[in-house]
């Protein structure tokens, strides 16, 4: 019995100490298996962290990528407004001077119109006026009509020209210059100017004979003083007149009429027509009147 005993005891200490020793190396294999566990997690997160930095780094890449992108698509955009606007100016520029041109030709065709206009109207004028000066007259009515008054030729243009009432001569084809007919003319023309110009002496010295009064106001003497002046002063140059003419019809008796006294060329009916008492043809009065503008001051004969 006491064999058993102490057989059921060693019996139960080798269990134990094998339960132990199994328990030992059951708790040694979990704290094997924690660590690596552990280690596992800790290579894990190191795994992370580096696939995080990686993912972190493209980030900022890929960001710096798009961010060069949107400054150069801005600049790109920036540009191609700059150009749209030139673009504008340019077609701006090119509509104001189609304008511009346009309104040119329309100012033209408006001066060519006028133009037109007056050369119709002038057109449709030539012939009444050639009408007027026919040779038919006119049939008169019968009756007591009064003959229209003649209008008397103002005091200014005495000095201009020979009289009106006389029409230019016109030349027959193959005529001779400075024939009987042509001397007999201008022989008339200025027979008749003389005449109006002693008419308008005779004139001024009765009117200054009748109107000359002692006015008691000195304005009134001043202004009348004044006229008188302006009278006695185109008497004076129509007294110097009337000597050109009587030279002009002594050279009319003479046969030296009509020619020129520096060249002996014809003057031309035309400028003796406008000036009866021309002495110069056209070329040498051109030269007369440029000496006369350089040497005015230098030689007495062109005073």
């Amino acid at each position: 019995m006491p064999a058993k005993k102490a057989a059921s005891k060693k019996r139960k200490k080798t269990t134990a100490s094998r339960k132990k020793v199994a328990s030992k190396r059951v708790s040694k294999k979990k704290l094997a298996k924690k660590k690596v566990s552990k280690k596992k997690v800790a290579k894990k997160k190191v795994a992370r962290k580096k696939v995080t930095k990686k993912a972190a780094s493209k980030k900022k890449v890929a960001k710096k990528k798009v961010a060069k992108k949107k400054v150069a698509k801005k600049k790109v955009a920036k540009k191609k407004v700059a150009k749209k606007k030139v673009a504008k100016k340019k077609v701006a520029k090119k509509k104001v001077a189609k304008k511009k041109v346009a309104k040119k030709k329309v100012a033209k065709k408006k001066v060519a119109k006028k133009v037109s206009k007056k050369k119709a109207v002038s057109k449709k004028k030539a012939p009444s006026k050639k009408k007027a000066t026919s040779n038919k007259k006119p049939a008169r009515k019968k009756g007591t009509r009064k003959a229209p008054a003649r209008r008397s030729r103002p005091r200014g243009d005495v000095l201009s020209g020979p009289i009106h009432g006389i029409e230019p001569y016109k030349p027959n084809r193959g005529e001779e210059y400075m024939s009987g007919d042509q001397l007999g003319h201008f022989h008339n023309i200025l027979s008749a100017w003389k005449r109006e110009l002693m008419f308008e002496v005779d004139r001024t010295v009765h009117h200054m004979q009748d109107e000359a009064a002692n006015f008691p106001d000195p304005n009134d003497r001043a202004t009348q003083e004044s006229e008188f002046g302006l009278e006695l002063r185109t008497r004076d140059r129509e007294r110097k007149l009337l000597r050109k003419i009587d030279s002009a019809l002594a050279r009319i008796d003479d046969g030296s009429y009509g020619y020129c006294d520096e060249t002996g060329e014809d003057i031309g009916l035309k400028r003796l027509e406008a000036r009866p008492v021309a002495t110069l043809c056209l070329e040498a009065q051109e030269r007369r009147e440029l000496a006369e503008r350089q040497f005015r001051d230098r030689d007495d004969r062109y005073r």
